[in-house]
């Protein structure tokens, strides 16, 4: 069975990706990820604000007695040298990882504005870093910042992060959208190689006890599955970049419906944290097994086969789709 696959140009030994989580933001569980099959990580998320803070301290630091020492300051250089930042500690675990493992490493970025922290994204390749993912997580909770604001927003962030690398970028996406796919193409027009279906925002609660707001994360399941493949099928071969499935990714039949929707690769992150390193070989041996009984030689031969590029009106298809369901629905 040929399990290779290409994802945002990188040769992959096979579809599965570890996904930013606490099992990627260490060098020792990354390498046990790698001895069970994994084919690439994604490393845990540096977010905006660890990068921005450590700028507003150095910049209150430089000018609080501006006044009083005016021409010793002048002797300071005007743009923040990242070189003394804490983030600096992710850079060496990158530099860490890739001297010990084989498999593509890609770092994780989590911000949404499109301010100066992103000149730090050259500071990830310098490390070498084979590909960079922005995770765009931003709740806009003012009334009177329209849709289409956040929206530019999001192209903006991506748009500087792209013109900083040369590596491939990748974008991982919410279904939030009021038109994902219009979001995708923009997205890609804005230098994105790849988008990963989709983001997966904390759980909101509340503590009746200490009558407070909880977040918890959201560990997924193969229920949540249906809208990655949604948008796999919809967006396959619409757009020149790569797909990634990651919402609902538990099991190798996942992993083969996400395929042949027309994802390139898939992410998986909660399966990993319930029940560890070694159920990658499982999913492995699953998608294996299947591809035998159904005669299927490689990974390439089932991609997209069953996406809405087959259909010469998609949006009557998914229509007619949901009518069908609805109609045909039986206790």
């Amino acid at each position: 069975m040929e399990l290779s696959t290409t994802f945002l140009g990188l040769e992959l030994k096979n579809p599965l990706i570890a996904s930013a989580s606490p099992l990627t933001a260490s060098l020792d569980s990354i390498k046990k990820l790698e001895d069970n099959g994994i084919a690439a990580v994604i490393m845990h998320s540096l977010f905006e604000e660890e990068i921005t803070h450590e700028i507003r301290q150095i910049d209150h630091f430089l000018h609080i007695n501006n006044n009083s020492y005016a021409e010793a300051t002048s002797y300071l250089p005007s743009e923040v040298d990242f070189d003394n930042l804490h983030a600096d500690h992710y850079l060496e675990e990158i530099r860490r990882i890739k001297e010990s493992v084989s498999v593509p490493v890609i770092a994780s970025l989590n911000g949404a504005s499109a301010g100066g922290w992103v000149n730090y994204a050259t500071k990830l390749q310098e490390a070498g870093a084979d590909a960079l993912e922005l995770n765009i997580t931003y709740i806009p909770t003012s009334m009177q910042l329209r849709g289409d604001e956040v929206e530019q927003m999001y192209i903006d962030t991506a748009s500087m992060l792209a013109q900083h690398i040369s590596i491939p970028l990748n974008v991982k996406m919410n279904p939030y959208f009021s038109s994902p796919a219009n979001m995708a193409k923009r997205f890609v027009d804005a230098g994105v190689k790849g988008l990963t279906l989709f983001d997966n925002p904390t759980l909101v609660d509340v503590d009746l006890e200490l009558l407070s707001p909880l977040q918890h994360a959201n560990i997924t399941s193969s229920a949540r599955l249906s809208e990655t493949l949604r948008w796999c099928a919809i967006l396959y071969n619409k757009l020149p970049c790569t797909l990634c499935a990651n919402t609902g990714v538990h099991s190798g039949v996942d992993v083969l419906k996400a395929i042949m929707s027309g994802a390139d690769a898939t992410a998986l992150a909660s399966v990993l944290l319930i029940k560890g390193e070694a159920e990658i070989q499982n999913i492995l041996s699953d998608i294996i097994e299947w591809m035998e009984k159904h005669e299927y030689e490689s990974i390439t031969q089932m991609k997209g086969s069953i996406s809405l590029c087959h259909t010469d009106n998609p949006s009557a298809y998914e229509r007619n789709s949901y009518m069908y369901a609805l109609q045909h629905y039986r206790r």
